[in-house]
């Protein structure tokens, strides 16, 4: 354990000092991720999917914001979409416009969430988005995170159905529209676990901000169960197809993924816990202080001793 606390101690140092740094590679990493992902998922046009193309579009992301890269990242699913679909393109940039104006309308701040939700999905860790979600955002939080799956899904159904969205040329252009209209509308699971993410955040928000101990622990475990309750009872209730041991093991990974968060943002000692009570005129305060957990690094200092042994045997081979 203290060999972690150390590390934690020395990555908030090294991030202290070289901030703007570990922005920029974050941002690359995040959009590299993003970019990879569409090319193996819907990369139909070859001009963006060759690894020079990925890394030229993530070092540009690493100067832009969040919400510039979002949208850059979404022009880029447009770009993959159209070499399969017209139509398909125009409902996907519909939908896109619809999502920015409820994404600046009202939480303009969590635009991260918007490419890691179908990051997630894509990963096969989607509960992990939610259990952060309500760990480190708000309620609204839900807003992006149900765009995202939306968006997950939009991605899903262009790569299970590019045969027959691209080869209905005979087929009206009106009797497309309803067609891939139809197709979207018809599937359950969106709603399914835009309800599951709803879940996990509430859930996660409620209990982590309590003044309970181990708060953030029961937070991320009572989360996980809810979520996958959540997902059977929209099973049984929509007949929504879902691989139970990819479930699980996604879950498993999720709930890591949130502790291992826990670990490096709020880390405390709760067996050091104190209660102050005092008052002022008008209230009484009652007061819980539980301790950050913290480690300073030690300067360890190495002395050399001389061996007196060899010492002699120098002096004798050098008077020889």
């Amino acid at each position: 354990m203290m060999i972690f606390l150390v590390l934690k101690e020395r990555l908030k140092s090294f991030y202290g000092k070289y901030a703007t740094l570990v922005h920029g590679v974050v941002k690359f990493i995040y959009s590299l991720t993003a970019v990879a992902l569409l090319s193996s998922n819907i990369g139909y046009r070859t001009e963006l999917t060759g690894l020079a193309a990925m890394l030229i579009l993530a070092l540009f992301s690493a100067f832009l914001p969040y919400g510039a890269i979002g949208c850059l990242l979404g022009a880029v699913m447009l770009v993959h979409i159209y070499a399969v679909s017209m139509e398909m393109a125009l409902i996907t940039a519909v939908i896109l416009i619809i999502v920015i104006l409820l994404y600046y309308g009202f939480q303009p701040g969590d635009s991260y969430w918007l490419v890691l939700t179908p990051m997630a999905f894509l990963l096969k860790i989607p509960l992990a988005v939610p259990l952060l979600a309500g760990l480190s955002g708000s309620l609204l939080s839900v807003i992006p995170i149900g765009s995202g799956v939306v968006i997950y899904y939009i991605i899903s159904y262009v790569k299970q159905n590019a045969g027959v969205l691209s080869n209905d040329a005979s087929v009206d252009i009106t009797q497309k529209f309803v067609q891939i209209i139809r197709g979207l509308l018809s599937n359950q699971a969106i709603a399914v676990m835009i309800m599951v993410c709803m879940v996990g955040i509430l859930c996660v928000y409620m209990l982590h901000n309590m003044s309970l101990d181990y708060a953030w622990e029961i937070a991320i475990v009572t989360g996980t169960i809810a979520q996958l309750a959540a997902v059977f009872v929209g099973d049984f209730l929509f007949h929504v197809s879902i691989p139970i041991v990819e479930l699980l093991i996604g879950a498993l990974v999720s709930m890591c993924v949130a502790l291992l968060y826990h670990f490096f943002v709020f880390t405390v000692d709760y067996t050091r816990t104190e209660y102050v009570q005092y008052e002022d005129d008008d209230y009484v305060y009652y007061v819980k202080a539980v301790p950050k957990v913290a480690v300073t690094r030690t300067d360890v200092k190495v002395q050399r001793i001389n061996n007196p042994a060899r010492g002699r045997h120098d002096r004798k081979y050098r008077e020889s």
